[in-house]
């Protein structure tokens, strides 16, 4: 028998039995996702979706597909249901990776996993499903899927809805969460109880499902660096750094700082000029005197009624960041409260109401 709280919780929320097919991608998340739409009654398939990797990778100890799709394998053996490997690298390398790359060379900061979520999962895989007479897709994300709308997952640390912004709200009547209304640590509890073979297996950390490869390694490949020089505020040369179009806006890692005492706080990127190969750094008291209140965002999408002007919500432009403060202007223009020192353009603004994910956008200026 599951324990109460996930049968009163994440099932009720699911609706009558029919085919699914759910994203395996070798993690727990995903795979206890499966278990649970099994046991309430689901005629489960699992599919791993097989993406795009560059030939320098293949032979490296982060390149893990191989055993990501065997764990997603032995697990769907355990759990007696189907499992399918899904071919989706065209998909991933166009609109994941090449998008990824352009958007550094022009100086902005992407953001690989909500693009991965737009076009092959809720993309690629999306269409593929429904077109094999799917009911309902899953996956292990972190959020949860309720009369019509997107709201945060009940695990605020693991709350996921950040990186599906972009989604349609005629997908969601297609789409299932089963995981969105457990702690984390219930996972791991019930990965055990079901007796998953991957039941101890740690969370992915690496670049959507390229793996454990450092960002700025990964660029290298693609985008020639080029020596530069590290600024203070004042303009004065305190260090250098590898290349400015690797750096992100509140970034503290990654360069040198060689004029420095050891009273000094710690350096944050909080500019950087890609023309002139420089960044600029400061500390967080510093990074206080630069914020900025209003910026425009592109390629919106409002997975709820279009946000009206001069309504007040909430918004962040970083996973996990604190929920801010926003008014909307118009239906590009955002201005918050107080100001923001961390945003980068490139990146997303996702939009809340409360616990609902309302939508967003791609951040410009």
């Amino acid at each position: 028998m599951l324990p109460e709280s996930i049968t009163n919780g994440t099932m009720q929320d699911m609706k009558s039995q029919g085919k699914v097919f759910v994203g395996m991608s070798g993690g727990v998340d995903s795979s206890i996702s499966a278990a649970l739409l099994k046991k309430g009654g689901y005629h489960v398939t699992g599919v791993f979706i097989k993406v795009w990797q560059p030939d320098w990778l293949k032979d490296k100890a982060a390149c893990t597909w191989k055993e990501d799709r065997l764990d997603a394998m032995r697990v769907c053996a355990k759990l007696e249901i189907p499992f399918i490997t899904l071919d989706l690298e065209k998909e991933y390398k166009k609109e994941v990776v090449d998008y990824m790359v352009g958007e550094y060379r022009a100086g902005r900061t992407p953001n690989p996993d909500v693009m991965c979520n737009r076009y092959v999962k809720f993309g690629g895989f999306y269409d593929w499903a429904i077109g094999q007479g799917a009911d309902f897709i899953a996956t292990g994300h972190y959020c949860i899927n309720k009369n019509g709308n997107l709201l945060m997952g009940h695990d605020q640390n693991k709350d996921q809805s950040y990186f599906l912004w972009t989604i349609k709200k005629e997908q969601l009547q297609h789409v299932l969460f089963p995981v969105g209304n457990i702690e984390k640590s219930e996972t791991r509890k019930l990965a055990k109880k079901f007796g998953l073979p991957n039941a101890e297996k740690k969370d992915s950390q690496g670049l959507c499902f390229i793996g454990k490869i450092d960002i700025k390694e990964f660029l290298s490949h693609y985008i020639e660096s080029k020596k530069g020089n590290v600024l203070d505020e004042k303009g004065n040369v305190v260090g250098s750094h590898n290349g400015a179009l690797f750096y992100t806006i509140g970034e503290r890692h990654g360069f040198v700082i060689t004029e420095k005492t050891p009273d000094d706080s710690p350096c944050y990127v909080i500019s950087k000029d890609v023309e002139n190969n420089t960044i600029t750094v400061g500390n967080r008291i510093q990074q206080e005197k630069i914020g900025i209140k209003r910026i425009k965002i592109k390629d919106i999408n409002w997975i709820s009624e279009i946000p009206k002007k001069d309504s007040i919500l909430y918004a962040r432009s970083r996973y996990r960041e604190t929920l801010q403060k926003i008014k909307m202007i118009d239906e590009n223009t955002v201005e918050f409260k107080k100001e923001q020192t961390t945003i980068s353009p490139g990146q997303s603004l996702v939009v809340y109401d409360g616990n609902v994910c309302v939508g967003g956008g791609i951040i410009m200026s």
